[in-house]
């Protein structure tokens, strides 16, 4: 990626001073980052967090490389 010339910097500096982006407050959530974060977070109970992490700790891996075993294990079997 190239860098940025001071006069670049600058006119882009005054145009987004001059022209702020408008933000709908109303769409709160709609916005491709919110929607892949929901997308990634899970919930586990309780009994098996303590085995993703027991797991983890025993393994010196994530609870994460743990999940995705299981997944790929399970794909596997699937097959």
């Amino acid at each position: 990626m190239a860098e940025l010339t001071e006069e670049e910097y600058d006119a882009l500096d005054e145009y987004y001073t001059k022209n702020p982006p408008k933000i709908n407050p109303l769409k709160k959530g709609t916005g491709y980052y919110t929607k892949r974060k929901a997308a990634l977070s899970v919930t586990v109970d309780s009994l098996s967090a303590s085995y993703l992490l027991s797991k983890a700790m025993a393994t010196h891996k994530t609870p994460a490389e743990i999940v995705r075993e299981l997944v790929q294990k399970e794909l596997a079997l699937a097959i």
